[in-house]
């Protein structure tokens, strides 16, 4: 018999944790939240304080059964959720169900899933923080008082299925915004007049951009103004001014979780979705070969960028090892400017530097190893000391007129040796090397270079742009940015083109009507102000029934203004037309989008009401009838491959099938998701034979 149950969330976790403790101790997982407010109805007492009415999660019934079991065997219980409002809450309603004393130290936390970090946890459990948890059902209680009164609203008005959120309106607003300015922009002309110059002593050919007179700068918008000052230019290029010096590039700190996101996002092309769920994996542990499961990161959702000393030691001893005591920073230290950072947990680091990524690349998948990579070199980048650049400005002089010329060069490359952070929508501008000339010194001209340039409207939004912009206003939190943008995209208010974020007619059109009749909600101001109360419950200041209370006064005056007066649109909805003709009354099917995403529908709908799934087919007969091989899911969500003339035809395989037969054996070919990248491989699996791959 256990003598003491420790319960988490995630199995993965579960098998991580398990190795630290003894005989003693089992742990179970709860598989996330086990109890949350019904999707049927509201599930708030508007008139008893806003209590909640929380119902256990459909699929939980024996979760928490096996949970009950368990717990009746255990002499003690600890709670080891996830250290955040939403673990705590998560640990609250687990010692709910069980009958637990929560005045009683049941709650244990770590920020990284290591054998001290663990074990130091149980030593030293706590109670359960009751202002973490209302701060969590204060969110909770004011998404869904948001969601389902503003919702009902918006699909009488214009569309069902439609949603309003608090974060989510606001991120909606931002990109819509944007897109207004873009086409409201104006470009302006200007140009710039770049001199090449060749200096004889040295043979050295640099570039100098025009600036004007010494004691101003000259705006050039056209091409007369040009043309005058080339006009009264003479031959004699001589250098005016020279100043010599150094200047520091300082490492980046140490991720946060809207920094990570935004980084993935840059370097890797992954979605902020992507990037927790890997991140999530990596913290909770990885099989690691010769080790088992290992939490390879610290906890994945903060936004302070403080790091233990045993890291800062541990990672001062690997940077002296591996690249030299003058590389290793003792003194690395970052502190948010940010009011609001509630530094809860550590800034996202690697559980140790010593597990470097290519030691442990067998062990994980392509994606898990780009961002345990990306993770590693910015958390040892930022223990590293900064960049040392040798820099030149030089004023080179012509009747007059002053070009500016400036250049650098790598003195001491520090934290660079490791790592250099990403840029959203342009490159960095390479470093120029210039000669360094005494004053006096006659240039000659080789080229004179007019340019013509236009003014640029402000960029759309890529993904990682919007968190850091969210962020910055204070709108949301961590756990936030990744749930608010994928909600965007899903429901069409948004679509993602390329790498940029554009609004729909339908972003638009639902933007306006909460701009105007809901201002507070899409208000960035009044969101980030609500983030504050949520962190004042949070620190016990204010109750959080107040705080949702003060709230829903206005909205719901609001609601029955918009009620009676928003208007009807009339939303045409695109549709493709396809070849395929209905079954039922032979005119032609076409591609609608629903909640699931897309179908095929009768064109004589509502007459017609008959729809079948829209199959996507790959390219590849079937072996077994001919008929085209198509994409399906499962029940569950999992993609397999089957013929088109399922049930009567049977032919099915898991792994995508490529149009090409074995040479051994005859059968088809698959894609096979292998940890070392996508390999092509014989779907039977009696035969065995791999395609050599270059």
């Amino acid at each position: 018999m256990a003598k003491s149950l420790v319960i988490v969330e995630s199995p993965a976790k579960a098998k991580t944790i398990s190795k630290f403790l003894g005989k003693n101790f089992k742990v179970a997982a709860s598989q996330g939240h086990v109890r949350d407010l019904p999707k049927s109805q509201l599930g708030v007492d508007i008139e008893n304080n806003f209590a909640p009415k929380y119902i256990t999660i459909r699929g939980k019934g024996e979760i928490i059964e096996k949970l009950k079991k368990e717990a009746k065997d255990a002499e003690k219980i600890f709670l080891a959720t996830d250290p955040d409002r939403e673990g705590e809450a998560i640990s609250w309603h687990i010692a709910q169900l069980l009958d637990l004393d929560i005045d009683k130290p049941c709650r244990i936390e770590f920020h990284e899933i290591t054998k001290n970090a663990v074990q130091a946890a149980i030593k030293n459990p706590r109670k359960i923080d009751l202002n973490l948890v209302n701060a969590q059902q204060a969110r909770r209680i004011l998404d869904r008082l948001v969601g389902y009164k503003i919702s009902p609203i918006l699909w009488k008005k214009i569309k069902r299925g439609l949603s309003a959120g608090r974060v989510q309106s606001v991120a909606a607003r931002l990109v819509c915004d944007r897109e207004r300015e873009i086409e409201a922009f104006v470009p302006e002309e200007y140009w710039n007049i770049t001199a090449v110059l060749f200096d004889e002593k040295t043979s050295s050919k640099f570039e100098a951009k025009f600036y004007g007179r010494e004691e101003e700068k000259i705006e050039l918008k056209n091409r007369e103004e040009v043309d005058k000052i080339i006009n009264s230019l003479s031959e004699e290029y001589v250098v005016y001014k020279v100043k010599t010096g150094t200047k520091k590039r300082n490492p980046p700190p140490p991720f946060i979780t809207s920094t990570l996101q935004q980084e993935a996002s840059r370097k890797l092309g992954f979605t902020a979705k992507k990037t927790m769920l890997i991140a999530q994996q990596l913290y909770e542990g990885i099989e690691i070969k010769g080790e088992g499961s290992v939490g390879l990161v610290t906890y994945i959702r903060t936004d302070s960028t403080r790091v233990a000393k045993e890291a800062k030691e541990e990672a001062y001893r690997y940077i002296t090892e591996k690249f030299g005591k003058e590389y290793a920073n003792p003194d690395a230290e970052y502190s948010s400017k940010k009011a609001n950072v509630q530094d809860a947990h550590e800034a996202i680091r690697p559980t140790s530097v010593f597990r470097e990524p290519e030691i442990i690349k067998d062990s994980l998948t392509p994606d898990q190893y780009k961002l345990y990579k990306l993770i590693w070199d910015r958390f040892i980048a930022s223990q590293m000391m900064p960049a040392i650049y040798d820099t030149v400005a030089m004023d080179i002089k012509n009747n007059g007129y002053i070009f500016k010329a400036s250049g650098s060069s790598v003195k001491f490359l520090g934290f660079m040796t490791v790592y250099v952070e990403g840029s959203d929508f342009q490159e960095e501008e390479e470093e120029k090397t210039l000669p360094v000339l005494k004053e006096g010194t006659k240039v000659r001209l080789e080229e004179l270079k007019p340019t013509q340039h236009f003014t640029q409207p402000p960029p759309r939004y890529t993904e990682a742009s919007l968190i850091k912009e969210l962020e910055e206003k204070g709108i949301g939190r961590p756990s936030t940015y990744a749930p608010t943008i994928a909600t965007l995209l899903e429901r069409g208010y948004v679509v993602k083109d390329k790498k940029v974020l554009k609004p729909t007619e339908l972003g638009f059109i639902v933007t306006d009507a909460l701009k105007e009749f809901f201002s507070e909600i899409v208000d960035v101001g009044f969101t980030a102000e609500m983030e504050e109360q949520l962190d004042k419950i949070e620190e016990g200041k204010v109750e959080w029934y107040e705080v949702v209370g003060d709230f829903y006064r206005d909205f719901y005056k609001t609601l029955k203004v918009a009620e009676e007066q928003m208007e009807k649109v009339e939303l045409e909805e695109e549709v493709e037309v396809t070849d395929i003709k209905c079954e039922v009354c032979g005119r032609p099917m076409v591609v609608r989008k629903g909640r699931y995403g897309k179908f095929l529908a009768c064109s004589g709908f509502p007459e017609c009401k008959n729809t079948k799934p829209l199959l996507e087919k790959v390219g590849v007969k079937c072996p077994k009838c001919g008929g085209e091989i198509v994409k399906r899911r499962s029940k569950k969500g999992r993609v397999y491959y089957s013929c088109e003339n399922a049930p009567q035809c049977d032919f099915v395989l898991w792994d995508k099938p490529v149009n090409e037969k074995c040479p051994v054996c005859g059968s088809l070919m698959v894609e096979k998701n292998t940890k070392n990248g996508i390999v092509i491989k014989c779907s039977n699996p009696e035969c065995g034979y791999q395609k050599e791959t270059n």
